[in-house]
């Protein structure tokens, strides 16, 4: 008696193990279904609402295509993906306590990052914290990456060299120019981008004339224009959002501050910036993660950057901007390292990313010991006057030759 009820003991043990709803570690099941969910805390609203907009619009459109082959395969078993986001309201702190909740309440298997180098400062302390793999791509500030976290890891190109390709871009158009201002908002990404931009152009042998920060939320930036007109720069360059862009835009127009070279972090790239600004939008440079028209093929589910570009317009009917192909880049990073890992344990998925080397249709997705991608460059995108938006650096993927100089406001 005694064996048979060992017997069937070890035959019940192996039925519960065969089950269809049993899966490996960290996937949710439904019946014969498995879910990896992945969570994020975006700014759905405030200052970063619509470089958010972008984000989320990359993730759920990898989501999308992803899940439309079956999903990510995870060992011998194909897991569908899902998307937990919330807003975070564009405020550091409470995308911290959000990703604490997805974390502790809503138990997502793993963590994307938010949008701005301050909110994923802090949401990466607390992935660090219980141990949660983070994939960011939206926060390029390498001071995210110097407190030795194992667990955080960015698809982007780091601050430092944002700028780089517009000072190239413009002294490959004209080497005799000899000045460059530089303004940036009071924010660690926005001032690691202009300080790299300074060391740059002193580098290449340009005066900087004129470098400064305007505070966070500026309204107005009149007084910094007013100085920075009074040194006649051949370049000005400027490093923050989208909503600062415009701003130091209209204002250079309406104090008629006219250099040679005009170009940004972020912000020309976008669609809302020629909605915006209109004609005004003609001749601005704007620093590229990424552009459509890079010549890259991949295995992944967009396969080229062409092709990424036709879905997200048919899904959100305007050309994507590199906020969206960066994001979606950080799912892919996970699914290559799911699929290596064989597993969703969280510290294999980790070990699996850390040795991630990968082309992507975003480009190359390596790490290095700190968690940052320094193996892919930026492009250069201009806002053409026939109020299209072209690559134009570097020139083996240029659609267009940069329009040099910047036509003056009064001329125009």
């Amino acid at each position: 008696m005694k064996k048979k009820l060992i017997l069937l003991l070890i035959v019940l043990a192996m039925v519960a193990v065969l089950l269809p709803g049993c899966s490996k570690q960290g996937a949710r099941t439904s019946g014969k279904e498995c879910t990896i969910t992945l969570g994020a805390a975006l700014s759905l609203t405030g200052k970063y609402a619509k470089e958010s907009e972008y984000a989320n619009n990359g993730y759920n459109l990898y989501v999308d295509e992803i899940n439309k082959k079956g999903g990510i395969k995870v060992g011998n078993k194909m897991c569908k993906v899902a998307l937990k986001v919330y807003d975070d309201e564009s405020k550091a702190e409470r995308s911290a306590q959000l990703i604490e909740k997805l974390i502790t309440e809503d138990k997502v298997q793993f963590l994307l990052g938010p949008y701005g180098s301050g909110n994923t400062y802090v949401t990466t302390a607390i992935a660090e914290k219980y141990k949660v793999p983070m994939v960011e791509a939206n926060g390029a500030a390498t001071k995210i990456f110097n407190r030795g976290f194992k667990y955080s890891f960015a698809v982007l190109t780091p601050a430092p060299y944002y700028l780089r390709g517009i000072i190239d871009l413009a002294l490959d158009q004209d080497p005799n120019l000899k000045t460059i201002a530089i303004v940036a908002e009071n924010g660690a990404f926005a001032l690691e981008v202009a300080t790299g931009a300074k060391d740059y152009a002193e580098e290449k042998g340009l005066q900087v004339v004129y470098f400064d920060r305007y505070a966070k939320n500026a309204k107005d930036v009149s007084s910094l224009i007013t100085a920075i007109k009074g040194e006649k720069p051949d370049i000005l360059l400027g490093a923050g959002h989208l909503q600062d862009t415009l701003l130091i835009v209209k204002q250079a127009k309406d104090l008629n501050l006219s250099p040679k070279v005009m170009g940004f972090s972020v912000g020309p790239t976008a669609p809302d910036f020629r909605r915006a600004l209109g004609k005004d939008a003609d001749y601005v440079f704007g620093a590229a993660q990424w552009t459509p028209e890079l010549k890259i093929k991949s295995d992944d589910v967009f396969g080229t950057p062409q092709n990424f570009a036709k879905l997200y317009k048919a899904k959100y009917g305007e050309v994507p901007p590199y906020q969206a192909a960066e994001s979606a880049a950080a799912v892919i990073a996970y699914q290559k390292a799911i699929e290596a890992a064989g597993s969703l344990d969280r510290k294999k998925v980790r070990d699996a990313l850390a040795n991630l080397d990968y082309m992507s249709f975003f480009g190359k997705l390596k790490f290095n010991e700190r968690g940052m991608n320094v193996y892919k460059p930026m492009a250069v995108m201009q806002n053409y006057t026939d109020g299209n938006l072209y690559t134009v650096w570097p020139k083996k993927a240029a659609t267009k030759p940069p329009l040099y100089p910047f036509k003056p406001w009064g001329q125009r």
